[in-house]
């Protein structure tokens, strides 16, 4: 029954669809959608939903649906569409000739309404948004009807037909489902189902001047597409009954069994659209793909792989109740697949002078470097060395403190491939600051070791500075300072100062020339960091993708006792 390439984990879900299977509930079959509104880019929070979907119809031998769920014109925009699809393709799924979108089926939906309007259960309401607010009491208090909730069926058809012809001003008249204005269920007390809105759709045009509420095409469009488990996230749970009751008052041709399960909400992010629109339009990131985003294509551009957001999906797991979960995780499921696959390379991100005063004068040569000691197959590669470096700031103390076991004067360490080295001098400019340092190396400790057996306490990483390329580095942080930003009134005052900083005069070795936009990296010692699309053929960017720190990894050793 499971493809032979996957491994579930149980969850409360699958014992559904299991359940299911052994009644042929659905005549044996699984079919889930996935049903995002093009009115934003897709997040880390949709990826859960993404890959619980259309891995589950893989599980079983089924189908996953992509459907658009477009029926709002007026925050809905091809960009939207085309980013959503790319997405999707990008994290590994491919809906194939199941696209659909709710305005395939607006002609349908209409003619539904107005088969509940025929039944009694429907009627044209003249009461303003405001109104329909008030009377439709609080969750203490029951609603009371519609003064026009007893128009006659003619009069409803009627006045239905004359909005779909435009003959009625934009918010005037709505469409009413009749249910029940008392009901504990505030989704049930005589919900909107039609609006009037006068604005043009990127799919029919001027068409239509009125369009359905989410709840009314929602259902229906699973219902047409014989969608047997339509999974969705919690805060549809009060919406179920409503979802059910369209379903049951109509000719439809099959009946989905709506299964809500928590949504992902992720430490130091934002999952609103509404809110992440406004970080885009107040240009506080550089748009829908800033690698700040919790975007795919923000984590995308950030260089992440989607195998490890698949991954985090998969570890994190389907439950009933909503939690957050830390950011550490996916970053710990970004490092396990990085490190597998991402190719070892040397650079320097704040640059030191380094002269190695008796390494001959314009000599050059070749040392061995390995590509990744996990993978073996990626095999080695030639790094120049010669007689000017460049080192890390950070890798020098001219008055170390303790513990520092890094460069400092008259002390010796490894050069990462190379040689020892003893630093022996330090050239500072006018301001007392230190630009350059003078050192001697070793020629008997090529490849790292000395023939005498003497040891030393650090390795540094270095780059030829006749041979390095230079490189601009971005260095990204949390865009939010504290863990919860959706919960804070003004999630704006939490926004982090420091959660972009660029490096303009940067290096690294010559063999990353040519690298094309999005291959990943680990630079040794500093972290994974992944060509961003800005780059040029003269000058590469690269954006920094998690550190090496493994702070999940921490958190699980401190649990354990």
């Amino acid at each position: 029954m499971h493809s032979p390439d996957y491994t579930p984990s149980s969850n409360f879900i699958r014992n559904i669809i299991e359940e299911d299977l052994q009644t042929n509930k659905h005549g044996g079959k699984v079919v889930t959608r996935f049903p995002p509104e093009p009115n934003g880019y897709l997040h880390i929070g949709h990826a859960k939903s993404i890959v619980l979907n259309f891995t589950l119809a893989k599980e079983y031998n089924g189908r996953c649906h992509l459907r658009f769920d477009d029926t709002n014109p007026t925050k809905e925009d091809v960009e939207y569409t085309e980013s959503i699809k790319r997405d999707i393709k990008w994290l590994g799924f491919d809906w194939g000739e199941h696209l659909y979108y709710a305005s395939d089926y607006f002609e349908q939906l209409y003619q539904y309404a107005e088969m509940l309007i025929k039944d009694g259960k429907a009627y044209v309401c003249d009461l303003s948004p405001e109104e329909i607010r008030e009377y439709r009491g609080t969750l203490t208090t029951p609603g009371k009807n519609s003064p026009y909730r007893e128009r006659t069926v003619e009069e409803n058809l009627d006045l239905f037909r004359r909005m779909r012809a435009g003959e009625f001003p934009d918010g005037s008249r709505v469409l009413r489902a009749k249910i029940d204005m008392a009901s504990p269920n505030l989704n049930m007390r005589d919900p909107v189902i039609y609006r009037i809105l006068r604005s043009t759709h990127h799919r029919t045009g001027d068409q239509w001047c009125i369009y359905p509420m989410y709840d009314f095409a929602h259902p229906l469009s699973d219902a047409l597409e014989e969608i047997t488990h339509s999974i969705c996230t919690l805060e549809f749970e009060d919406h179920r009954p409503l979802y059910d009751w369209f379903i049951e008052q109509l000719p439809v041709p099959a009946r989905p069994q709506q299964i809500e399960f928590a949504r992902l909400n992720l430490t130091y992010t934002v999952m609103s659209k509404r809110k992440l629109l406004q970080l885009v339009e107040k240009g506080i990131v550089r748009g829908w793909d800033d690698p700040r985003m919790p975007t795919l294509a923000g984590f995308r551009r950030l260089g992440y792989t989607p195998e490890a957001i698949r991954d985090f999906c998969e570890r994190i797991g389907v439950a009933k109740s909503n939690s957050i979960v830390d950011l550490a995780l996916l970053e710990h499921c970004l490092r396990v697949d990085l490190n597998k696959r991402a190719p070892r390379r040397m650079a320097v991100l704040r640059p030191l002078k380094v002269v190695l005063e008796n390494y001959p004068e314009g000599q050059v040569e070749e040392l061995e470097a390995i590509n990744n000691p996990e993978d073996p197959a990626m095999g080695t590669r030639k790094i120049p060395f010669s007689r000017v470096l460049y080192i890390e700031e950070d890798d020098f103390r001219e008055d170390p403190p303790k513990k520092f076991y890094r460069l400092a004067p008259g002390r010796e360490v490894r050069l990462r491939y190379g040689y020892f080295i003893k630093c022996t001098g330090v050239v500072k400019d006018e301001n007392g600051k230190i630009v350059e340092l003078r050192c001697t190396y070793d020629p008997e400790t090529r490849g790292g070791s000395a023939p005498d057996g003497r040891q030393v306490k650090a390795t540094l990483h270095w780059v030829s500075a006749a041979h390095a390329l230079p490189v601009e580095v971005r260095l990204y942080d949390h865009l939010f300072t504290v863990p919860n930003p959706g919960a804070e009134e003004d999630f704006d005052a939490c926004l982090n100062p420091n959660s972009l900083e660029v490096l303009a005069n940067s290096f690294v070795e010559p063999s990353l020339k040519g690298a094309p936009p999005e291959s990943r990296y680990q630079f040794e010692r500093l972290g994974y960091f992944c060509v961003d699309p800005d780059s040029t053929g003269d000058r590469l960017v690269f954006n920094r993708t998690v550190t090496l720190r493994d702070t999940w990894a921490k958190i699980q050793r401190a649990q354990k006792g």
